[in-house]
Protein backbone atom coordinates (compact mmCIF):
# COMPACT_ATOMS: atom_id res chain seq x y z
CA UNK A 1 0.00 0.00 0.00
CA UNK A 2 1.57 3.41 -0.80
CA UNK A 3 1.50 6.20 1.96
CA UNK A 4 0.38 9.39 1.76
CA UNK A 5 2.86 10.76 2.13
CA UNK A 6 6.31 9.90 2.03
CA UNK A 7 10.25 11.89 1.57
CA UNK A 8 10.70 14.58 -0.30
CA UNK A 9 6.87 15.76 -0.33
CA UNK A 10 6.32 19.33 0.97
CA UNK A 11 3.43 19.29 3.33
CA UNK A 12 1.51 21.86 4.89
CA UNK A 13 0.22 21.52 8.49
CA UNK A 14 -3.90 22.48 9.16
CA UNK A 15 -2.82 25.25 11.28
CA UNK A 16 -1.75 27.10 8.17
CA UNK A 17 -5.40 27.93 7.37
CA UNK A 18 -5.56 30.17 10.44
CA UNK A 19 -2.87 32.71 8.93
CA UNK A 20 -3.91 36.32 7.02
CA UNK A 21 -4.45 34.86 3.43
CA UNK A 22 -2.78 38.33 2.22
CA UNK A 23 0.54 36.67 3.89
CA UNK A 24 -0.25 33.25 1.80
CA UNK A 25 -0.27 35.43 -1.37
CA UNK A 26 3.32 37.14 -0.26
CA UNK A 27 4.63 33.68 -0.35
CA UNK A 28 5.04 33.20 3.42
CA UNK A 29 6.20 29.68 3.56
CA UNK A 30 4.73 29.56 7.47
CA UNK A 31 3.46 26.67 8.40
CA UNK A 32 5.15 24.51 5.58
CA UNK A 33 7.41 21.35 5.17
CA UNK A 34 9.36 19.27 3.81
CA UNK A 35 9.24 16.03 5.01
CA UNK A 36 12.92 14.49 5.29
CA UNK A 37 11.34 10.85 6.09
CA UNK A 38 8.61 8.68 7.53
CA UNK A 39 10.98 6.03 8.42
CA UNK A 40 12.69 7.02 11.75
CA UNK A 41 12.99 5.17 14.56
CA UNK A 42 12.05 6.57 17.78
CA UNK A 43 15.22 4.34 20.34
CA UNK A 44 13.41 5.10 23.71
CA UNK A 45 9.86 4.49 22.82
CA UNK A 46 11.09 1.75 19.51
CA UNK A 47 8.17 3.63 17.36
CA UNK A 48 8.14 4.72 13.81
CA UNK A 49 8.28 8.32 13.77
CA UNK A 50 8.02 11.33 11.01
CA UNK A 51 11.00 13.58 10.37
CA UNK A 52 10.26 17.04 8.89
CA UNK A 53 12.19 20.42 8.40
CA UNK A 54 9.91 23.82 8.51
CA UNK A 55 10.62 25.67 5.31
CA UNK A 56 10.23 29.10 7.12
CA UNK A 57 12.42 30.85 10.03
CA UNK A 58 15.37 28.74 10.96
CA UNK A 59 14.35 25.62 9.59
CA UNK A 60 13.76 23.76 12.41
CA UNK A 61 13.90 19.84 12.04
CA UNK A 62 11.51 18.12 13.82
CA UNK A 63 10.39 14.35 14.81
CA UNK A 64 6.80 13.61 15.47
CA UNK A 65 5.37 10.00 15.87
CA UNK A 66 3.94 8.38 12.68
CA UNK A 67 0.93 7.98 13.55
CA UNK A 68 0.16 11.30 14.80
CA UNK A 69 1.80 13.13 11.78
CA UNK A 70 -0.73 10.92 9.76
CA UNK A 71 -3.87 11.16 12.03
CA UNK A 72 -6.56 13.55 11.42
CA UNK A 73 -7.53 17.18 12.94
CA UNK A 74 -9.24 16.90 15.75
CA UNK A 75 -12.84 18.44 15.19
CA UNK A 76 -13.75 18.95 18.19
CA UNK A 77 -10.52 21.28 19.11
CA UNK A 78 -10.61 22.33 15.86
CA UNK A 79 -14.08 22.65 14.18
CA UNK A 80 -13.25 25.81 11.75
CA UNK A 81 -10.69 23.52 9.93
CA UNK A 82 -11.59 22.75 6.60
CA UNK A 83 -8.69 20.18 6.24
CA UNK A 84 -8.79 16.69 6.68
CA UNK A 85 -5.59 15.32 7.88
CA UNK A 86 -3.01 17.58 10.31
CA UNK A 87 -0.78 16.97 7.32
CA UNK A 88 -1.40 17.01 3.50
CA UNK A 89 0.82 17.51 0.80
CA UNK A 90 0.80 20.50 -1.14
Amino acid sequence: MEERIKAGDIVRHFKRENINHSDIENGSLQYLYEVLSTNGFDTETEGRVVVYKALYGEHTIFVRPYDDFMSEVNREKYPHISQKYKFEQV
